[in-house]
C-alpha cells in the first residue's frame, strides 16, 4: 500500500518549547540538525521518541515535536532499551552528554552498545559538566582548571570513540557542531543503520569550557588538526589538502603529498567495515596544542558493522519458545522445571 502522507518539515519537529539553553551553546546547532534530518528522513512526529537523561544535551526532549522520555542521571540508555523492545517499531534516539552516559551512565552505556538495539544515540560532549555548574568531567582535558579540579584535571579524558569499539559498537561516528550539513548526513547514516549508533558531538560549551575544540574548529588550524573520514577515499588532510596519512605496518605516518618519493597509491584507504583500522583510528586523540608531529583528529564514521538486534534475537527466541503457540504469563513463568509438594 503506498504512503500518500505529506512529507514533512524540520518545522513540523519543532516544538512550542524556547531552547533554554546559554547563547553560542552547540546544542543549537545540533538540534536543528536533528530535526533536519528527522525530516529528510520522511518521520512522522508521531514515530519518534527521543529519551534523555540528566544534563543540558538532556533539554533536547522538550524542544521536538515528538514523543519523549526526561529520565534520571544516567539511565537513559536503560530507559530507550526497554522502549524499543517492547515497541520495535518506533524510531528510538537517546540525547546525553559526556556525563550522563559515560560517568553514571558509563555500565548502562557499554552494556546498550554491546546488546546492539536498533535506536540511535547522540552523544553531546562538551567535556565538562554544565548544568551543574562546571565539574570536571570523564572526557576533559589533562589540567582543565574547574570548581571541583581547582589545580587542574589529573585524569586521562576518556576517549569516546575508542569505548565504543571496545564495547562491540557496529555504528561509531565523531562530527563536530559547527558542521552542520556534515552532522545531518552522519545522523542520516545512523538513522538508516540497523543496530546502535552512536554519534560522538563536540560541541562547545560557551560558559564553563568555552573553546575546547577551538584548534579543531579555527579556520587557520582546522585543515590541519582535523581529517574528515570518506568510505572508500584516501586519508588526506591540510590547507592545500597535501598531507596524507599511510600504515606503517600498523603505525599510521604522516606523509607529504608534495614529496616526489610519495605515491598515492601508498596512502591509507577509508573502509568503514574495517574494525582493525577503526580502532587505529580511533588512537589519533593526542592533543595538537601539546604534542609534537600529532596526528589529525578524525571527524565521520569511523565503523560500520552489520549484526543482529537484541529486539530480532529476543523475538525469535520467543517464538522458538513458544513453538508457535500461545501460552500464559503464568506458564511462562512456571517454565519447564516446576513440580508440586502434596
Amino acid at each position: 500500500m503506498t504512503d500518500t502522507r505529506s512529507k514533512l518539515t524540520a518545522k513540523d519537529f519543532t516544538s512550542d518549547q524556547e531552547p533554554k539553553w546559554c547563547p553560542g551553546c552547540g546544542d543549537h546547532a545540533v538540534l536543528q540538525q536533528l530535526k533536519n534530518s528527522m525530516a529528510d528522513l520522511g518521520l512522522k512526529t508521531e514515530e519518534v521518541v527521543v529519551v534523555s537523561g540528566i544534563g543540558c544535551s538532556s533539554r533536547l526532549p522538550y524542544y521536538v515535536s515528538t514523543y519523549g522520555v526526561h529520565g534520571i542521571h544516567g539511565r537513559a540508555m536503560a530507559m530507550a532499551s526497554g522502549l524499543k523492545t517492547a515497541r520495535p517499531e518506533l524510531s528510538v534516539w537517546v540525547a546525553t552528554g559526556d556525563g550522563d552516559a559515560l560517568s553514571i551512565g558509563g555500565n548502562h552505556y557499554i552494556h546498550t552498545v554491546r546488546r546492539n538495539l536498533d535506536m540511535n544515540v547522540i552523544l553531546f560532549n562538551n567535556e565538562i559538566y554544565g548544568l551543574t555548574k562546571g565539574q570536571y568531567s570523564p572526557t576533559s582535558k589533562v589540567g582543565l582548571k574547574t570548581v571541583t579540579s581547582p589545580n587542574g584535571v589529573v585524569d586521562y579524558p576518556m576517549n569516546t570513540v575508542a569505548q565504543t569499539l571496545g564495547s562491540g559498537g557496529t555504528f561509531v561516528a565523531r562530527v563536530l557542531d559547527r558542521d552542520g550539513k556534515f552532522m545531518r548526513e552522519v545522523f542520516k547514516r545512523a538513522a538508516q543503520h540497523r543496530g546502535t549508533s552512536v554519534v560522538e558531538i563536540y560541541q562547545n560549551c560557551p560558559i564553563y569550557n568555552d573553546g575546547a575544540f577551538d584548534v579543531f574548529t579555527d579556520r587557520e588550524r582546522k585543515a590541519d588538526t582535523t581529517i574528515y573520514l570518506e568510505d572508500g577515499k584516501p586519508l588526506v588532510f591540510g590547507k592545500n589538502q597535501d598531507k596524507g596519512i599511510k600504515l606503517d605496518g600498523f603505525t599510521p605516518t604522516i606523509v607529504d603529498l608534495n614529496d616526489s618519493a610519495v605515491s598515492p597509491d601508498d596512502l591509507w584507504i577509508h573502509d568503514e567495515k574495517d574494525k582493525l583500522k577503526a580502532n587505529i583510528l580511533a588512537g589519533f586523540f593526542d592533543d595538537p596544542d601539546t604534542t609534537e608531529n600529532c596526528l589529525p583528529r578524525p571527524l565521520g564514521i569511523f565503523y560500520v558493522e552489520d549484526r543482529f538486534t537484541y529486539e530480532d534475537a529476543l523475538d525469535e527466541q520467543i517464538a522458538a519458545v513458544q513453538g508457535g503457540q500461545e501460552g500464559t504469563m503464568e506458564e511462562l513463568l512456571a517454565g519447564d522445571s516446576t513440580w508440586e509438594i502434596k
